[in-house]
C-alpha cells in the first residue's frame, strides 16, 4: 500500500468541518490493483461526478483542483488515477492488463464503490480525451449506472483524429517557417505510427502552439504544488506512467472508432469543446455528436480554448457544468 496524502476538509466560517461534506483520499482495490481515488464535495447528497482523465496515462487531478474547485459545491467530485497512471503507477503492472476492456471493467468497479460509499444509484461521467472513449463505452453498456455523460476533447474516429492533428501541425510548421519542425514531421510521416512517433508529433504541436513556453510550464508547476494532496515528487511517477500507458495501449486505442462502437446512449449527452483544439479536431467531435443517438444532447463551444477548456476558460466551463449539466441530473 502506498502512502496516502490527506486532502483539505470543507470548513465553515467558524473553522468547523461542514456537516455532510466529504474530503477523502484512499487506495481502492480495483481490478486486483490498489488504485488512487479522491472524493471531494460540500454535500455528499449531490450527484457523484466521476472524472475520466486522458492519455491513456495522464491524469488531470491537479488541473481540475486548481481551476475547477467550484464544481465541488454542486457535485461530489471523484478523481481517479487509472491503472498505470500517476499515484496508481506500479512498476510491477503487467502490460497485458492494459486493455480497453480491462479499463471498462475497472471503471465498473469504481462506480459500484462510489455509489455504495455515497449512497447514490448513478453517477455523472465526465470524459476528457482518452476518457471520452472510456466513458461512452461504459455508459452504453451500463446505462442504469449513468445519469449523464459529458465529453471534452471528444474523440470519435481516433485514426481520423490523428490524421487531422498531423496535418495541422505540419501546416503550422510550414506557415511559421520552422524548418526543423517541417523536416522532422515530414520524416515522421502521417499516421498510423507508433507511440514513440506520437511523442514527436505531439511535442512539435505543443511547441508550435506555445504550450511549452516558460510561462506555460510555470503554470503547470503551480498546479503540482497547489493542492495539499499533490506534490512535485509525484512528477516522476506521472511521466513514467504516461509513457508506459501510452506505449502499452496505443496500438489498440488509436484504431477505435467510437461512432461504430457506441451508436447511441440512453442518457443525456453534453459535449464541452474547445474551438482551437488541435489534438482532437473540432470536426472529429462534431461528427461523433451528429452521429450518436441520445434522449437529449447539447454541444457547447469554448471559443478561446484548446484541448482543455476546463483550464483555458475555467469560469465558462464551470458555468456550463453547474447551470446546464447539473439541472439535467437532478
Amino acid at each position: 500500500m502506498k502512502r496516502v496524502r490527506q486532502t483539505s476538509p470543507f470548513l465553515d466560517a467558524n473553522g468547523d468541518t461542514i456537516a455532510g461534506s466529504i474530503a477523502e483520499v484512499s487506495y481502492l482495490r480495483i481490478g486486483g490493483l490498489d488504485q488512487w481515488v479522491m472524493i471531494r464535495g460540500e454535500d455528499r447528497r449531490n450527484p457523484p461526478l466521476v472524472l475520466l482523465h486522458g492519455g491513456p496515462g495522464f491524469n488531470s487531478t491537479r488541473l481540475c483542483r486548481v481551476h475547477n474547485a467550484a464544481l465541488e459545491r454542486r457535485y461530489t467530485v471523484v478523481h481517479w488515477d487509472q491503472r498505470g497512471t500517476g499515484q496508481s503507477w506500479d512498476r510491477s503492472l503487467p502490460r497485458s492488463s492494459m486493455t480497453i476492456e480491462r479499463f471498462v471493467e475497472d471503471l465498473g468497479e469504481l462506480v459500484e464503490a462510489v455509489c455504495t460509499r455515497l449512497q447514490h444509484e448513478r453517477v455523472v461521467l465526465f470524459g476528457h480525451s482518452w476518457g471520452s472513449v472510456l466513458g461512452p463505452l461504459y455508459a452504453s453498456r451500463f446505462p442504469s449506472k449513468v445519469s449523464a455523460y459529458v465529453g471534452c476533447g471528444q474523440l470519435g474516429n481516433w485514426a481520423a483524429s490523428e490524421e487531422a492533428a498531423y496535418r495541422y501541425t505540419l501546416a503550422k510548421a510550414e506557415r511559421l517557417g520552422n524548418h526543423k519542425a517541417v523536416r522532422e514531421l515530414r520524416e515522421l510521416g502521417g499516421p498510423p505510427y507508433s507511440a514513440e512517433a506520437l511523442w514527436t508529433q505531439r511535442t512539435w504541436s505543443q511547441r508550435l502552439d506555445g504550450q511549452l513556453s516558460p510561462s506555460a510550464m510555470i503554470g503547470m508547476a503551480r498546479a503540482f504544488v497547489g493542492p495539499a494532496e499533490t506534490s512535485l515528487f509525484d512528477l516522476g511517477d506521472v511521466m513514467r506512467g504516461f509513457r508506459f500507458s501510452l506505449d502499452a495501449m496505443w496500438g489498440e486505442v488509436s484504431e477505435i472508432d467510437l461512432i461504430e462502437r457506441v451508436p447511441e446512449l440512453q442518457m443525456p449527452l453534453f459535449l464541452l469543446l474547445g474551438r482551437n483544439d488541435h489534438w482532437v479536431a473540432p470536426a472529429i467531435s462534431q461528427a461523433f455528436f451528429d452521429a450518436i443517438e441520445a434522449p437529449r444532447k447539447e454541444i457547447f463551444w469554448f471559443e478561446r480554448s484548446g484541448h482543455e477548456p476546463f483550464v483555458d476558460e475555467p469560469d465558462a466551463f464551470d458555468d456550463v457544468m453547474l447551470n446546464r449539466v447539473r439541472p439535467a441530473v437532478g
